[in-house]
């Protein structure tokens, strides 16, 4: 790539062959639509379908297009980080391949991070989901604000991230409670962050695979692991140090 990389989209996938296709588009849209460097790394997490073909067919034509493959499914999480650690991107992203999300929704609040290094989006029309997802979610939001006393509206969302911040944390969550784990660990560091309004789409075809039994399973296991490293580890008091190129490190040694 020519020109340097601003943003890397993460683009987890399940057999996704009927989603990803638009997914993809979507996102190189948005990119033009904000004038915004940007690349698409796909994770195949283990697609029996034809989703690989598709993402193949698709990178052929546009470089800006990658593909990580994991032959079998590793999980949401794990396909975040493996994504990062491919990113050429300094801003992060994370947009599933199910088209759910609008990427004009997040990236319109892409200038923000000139002066916060986390833009958390928020779903404003509730109503675009099944009632027991949104009663879900209030629980869970109740739970999390209540244990780590932090007051997020939403923390599962399509958040940017600075890259820095990212590669800087010393433990990774691998289910679908990383999102979470980053943001309470960053914000309790210290770390700058907005929260934005998002409007969210329904999903293309198939069914969503976030609300299952495993799912759920995996959000205890890294719910649990959180709250014994939160309450419970040996707490250093060493000097907190932010990443250099962090909008938190510049705004805290007052330069402009």
């Amino acid at each position: 790539m020519q020109n340097k990389v601003e943003v890397s989209v993460i683009m987890p996938a399940l057999n996704e062959e009927k989603n990803i296709a638009d997914a993809i588009k979507n996102a190189l849209d948005a990119f033009r639509r904000f004038d915004i460097n940007g690349e698409v790394i796909v994770i195949n997490d283990g697609s029996s379908d034809n989703t690989e073909t598709v993402v193949r067919d698709a990178a052929k034509v546009d470089r800006r297009i990658r593909m990580v493959i994991h032959e079998m499914p590793k999980g949401v999480g794990t396909s975040f980080w493996d994504g990062l650690d491919s990113a050429f991107g300094d801003i992060i992203v994370m947009l599933p391949g199910d088209n759910e999300n609008d990427p004009n929704e997040i990236f319109r609040y892409y200038k923000l991070l000139e002066q916060v290094d986390i833009v958390i989006p928020f779903i404003f029309n509730k109503a675009a989901r099944p009632l027991f997802r949104n009663v879900l979610s209030l629980v869970y939001r109740f739970i999390v604000n209540t244990s780590f006393l932090v007051n997020f509206n939403y923390t599962n969302g399509t958040n940017l991230y600075r890259k820095s911040i990212l590669k800087e944390m010393d433990y990774r969550s691998n289910g679908f409670f990383f999102q979470t784990d980053i943001l309470i660990r960053a914000v309790k560091k210290g770390y700058l962050f907005a929260e934005v309004p998002y409007r969210v789409g329904s999903r293309g075809h198939g069914p969503s695979k976030a609300v299952t039994f495993p799912s759920l399973l995996n959000v205890i296991n890294g719910y649990l692991h959180l709250v014994k490293d939160f309450y419970f580890r040996n707490k250093k008091d060493a000097e907190i140090r932010y990443s250099d190129d962090s909008s938190t490190a510049i705004r805290r040694r007052g330069d402009l």
